[in-house]
């Protein structure tokens, strides 16, 4: 199996499933349909989510590639920007995401995981906290159509 790396697993067509379970009881499950574009040090990373009630929404990552071999990466609901470090056929990140889309705030810190798996799907989980508390868990299986 070939090193992970972000161009070169989502670079092209991608697809995804996944689940959202926070501990106030709430559960949501989704798919993703994701396209990436690789410049040469920039992966454009378009994800459109479809969720089993109907919402739908694209959120876009960006993530440049450094000399170092790892990446910062943004998004249009992350603050700051994130530092992914694959070491072997794991990617770990982090970052600060405001879940509230008016003009007030609801930030939340996610913890990812993202490991490239034998059967060629990544599987990436996440802790999300608040103030430093767990306060839900993610989980989203992806893979090459």
């Amino acid at each position: 199996m070939a090193p992970f790396t972000l161009e070169g697993y989502f670079t092209g067509k991608t697809e995804a499933t996944g689940s959202f379970s926070a501990i106030n009881g709430t559960s949501r499950q989704f798919a993703v349909a994701l396209d990436g574009k690789w410049n040469g040090h920039l992966l454009t990373l378009v994800e459109k989510f479809t969720f089993t009630d109907g919402e739908r929404q694209t959120k876009t990552w960006r993530f440049e590639k450094q000399p170092d071999g790892t990446y910062l990466g943004t998004r249009e609901d992350v603050r700051g920007d994130t530092r992914v470090t694959i070491n072997g056929n794991t990617a770990t990140f982090n970052y600060l995401v405001d879940l509230d889309e008016g003009p007030g705030e609801n930030l939340v810190r996610f913890y990812d995981t993202m490991t490239l798996r034998a059967d060629g799907t990544v599987l990436n989980t996440a802790w999300v906290t608040k103030f430093g508390l767990p306060v839900a868990r993610t989980r989203v299986e992806f893979r090459r159509p």
